[in-house]
């Protein structure tokens, strides 16, 4: 039965790394995952610069975008909840660059 699971213990927050981490290598992958982070973003910039330079936006889907930038928020909420900052600063940026492509989705359509 799984009826009983709510009320097993939590597991203890000690089992988690602390960020940032006091290992030299999951430092390293700390910030690998910050420029992985930041990157993203970035890469989304090319199709925000031809979306307003050329001012149309035929097969980019505002929907697409629109979802994307609400899941981001779900996201943002959940590092802020578990104090993440790589969790918050990326889907941040994510929820930038999702919401700028969809507005310019819906002017340029």
């Amino acid at each position: 039965m799984l009826f009983h699971i709510h009320l097993r213990k939590r597991r203890s927050q000690k089992q988690f790394h602390p960020y940032p981490a006091k290992s030299a290598g999951l430092r390293f992958l700390d910030r690998i995952v910050f420029v992985a982070g930041v990157a993203g973003p970035i890469a989304t910039i090319p199709q925000i610069i031809n979306i307003y330079g050329s001012q149309a936006a035929g097969n980019v889907s505002p929907f697409t975008f629109g979802t994307y930038a609400l899941f981001n928020i779900i996201w943002i909420l959940y590092g802020v909840a578990h104090r993440e900052p790589p969790i918050v600063v990326t889907y941040c940026l994510w929820f930038v660059v999702n919401a700028i492509v969809c507005i310019g989705a819906i002017v340029y359509r």
